[in-house]
């Protein structure tokens, strides 16, 4: 079942054409002439419930823009958008009612209240009944591991704190899909980790849909079933995180366990990275691997030696050189 269908979507920004010279700079104070852009150009996708998708691409491709609309922020230029079977700019009351949404550094708690008094607020905006409200809150409150905190002020909390607890916040009324935008930003790597297991919770127990714009590629490999890959408006790449490595991998990795390596004395093929003692050379066919071992057994003294599949990060570098970035 399709939860979201965007068609032939359109999201169109204008700007100041920025005057040349002195006396158009001056005519330009009185009247100024129009530019349009196509931030979101032409995009069509569905996503099917209980699907967690990565809607991700370089700085300004129209991600956010994206979601915006997706979320009844932002009105469509041109195109459509049903989310549940709701135009959601149409309808804003009754679509807010099926959705959450966590916007990256942006919060939707009450500064200055203590936390469980934005999550009783919540509650009382969403008319949740008082079970419901009791119920899912314990639930979020013991898979965050928000108990030491809900009496602090929002003011107070780290940035990992209240991003856990916005997401609580946007999934006590039970939406059927949740909208992230760069929920792990800026986050240690023990907070991401609770909210990378406690997503991957709800959407098995609740079947919620999840749409999320990320840049870490951690988030990409731990929870999306699928990438859609947008630039300059426009979709590149839509399919599983299987098919992408496959498509945009195409190479694979030897790695040799080499404790004496010297970088300024080696004179062998180069070496793509380095982590700790191992060296990772890069493989673009497997008739490689028997001479490149070879190769490197002459000038190395190997502990170890593997051959690895890309990561999902080394692949999106693939997908990011070929679009020029």
């Amino acid at each position: 079942m399709d939860i979201i269908v965007a068609d032939n979507l359109v999201r169109q920004f204008y700007t100041k054409e920025k005057p040349e010279g002195s006396f158009q700079l001056l005519k330009a104070l009185f009247s100024f002439k129009k530019q349009s852009k196509n931030v979101v150009d032409h995009v069509s996708f569905t996503v099917r419930k209980g699907d967690i998708v990565g809607y991700i691409g370089p700085n300004g491709a129209g991600k956010s823009t994206t979601i915006k609309m997706l979320a009844g922020v932002l009105v469509p230029t041109s195109g459509t958008v049903h989310v549940n079977g709701i135009e959601p700019h149409m309808n804003r009351k009754r679509h807010a009612g099926q959705i959450g949404v966590v916007f990256g550094q942006r919060t939707q708690l009450w500064w200055d209240l203590p936390l469980i008094e934005s999550f009783k607020l919540l509650g009382k905006i969403y008319d949740l009944p008082k079970e419901r409200f009791k119920h899912n809150l314990d639930m979020f409150t013991d898979i965050l591991d928000m108990s030491s905190f809900l009496s602090t002020p929002v003011r107070q909390l780290s940035l990992g704190q209240r991003m856990r607890g916005d997401i609580a916040a946007a999934l006590l009324h039970e939406p059927e899909i949740l909208f992230l935008d760069e929920p792990t930003i800026g986050l240690d790597i023990m907070a991401k980790e609770k909210i990378q297991s406690f997503l991957q919770e709800i959407n098995k127990e609740k079947e919620i849909t999840i749409i999320l714009t990320t840049h870490n590629m951690d988030d990409i490999e731990k929870l999306c079933h699928r990438v859609i890959f947008i630039d300059k408006g426009q979709i590149l790449f839509d399919g599983s995180t299987e098919i992408m490595t496959a498509e945009f991998g195409g190479f694979r990795y030897l790695v040799v366990d080499a404790p004496n390596w010297e970088e300024a004395a080696w004179n062998g093929p180069p070496v793509e990275r380095r982590e700790d003692s191992q060296l990772f050379f890069r493989i673009e066919d497997d008739k490689q691997v028997a001479s490149m071992i070879k190769q490197l057994s002459d000038l190395l003294d190997i502990h170890n030696l593997t051959v690895q599949e890309p990561k999902i990060e080394d692949v999106i570098k693939q997908l990011y050189q070929r679009i020029g970035h």
